[in-house]
């Protein structure tokens, strides 16, 4: 995928990023890879953004504008549900 991709095109890469392996993770490294997913802090629901390797990096208020920030930052997004 690259930074020209819509919401679904990331949707259907991350659908092929669930079948790799732990080693195959590690291979891409967290400076490469956000994934966002649906959270509620303080009651309200938003989107947050991770680095591959789990670190916190962000949150928005909708999936959009977190593939957009991902985007942004010459990143790669990836879904998880």
């Amino acid at each position: 995928m690259n930074r020209n991709d819509t919401p679904d095109a990331a949707a259907a890469g991350a659908a092929s990023l669930k079948a790799l392996s732990v080693a195959d993770w590690a291979s891409f490294g967290a400076e490469d890879i956000a994934y966002v997913r649906p959270v509620v802090v303080d009651g309200v629901e938003a989107i947050a953004i991770h680095a591959a390797d789990g670190t916190p990096i962000g949150a928005a208020p909708s999936t959009d504008l977190a593939i957009a920030a991902i985007l942004q930052h010459e990143m790669e997004p990836a879904l998880v549900h």
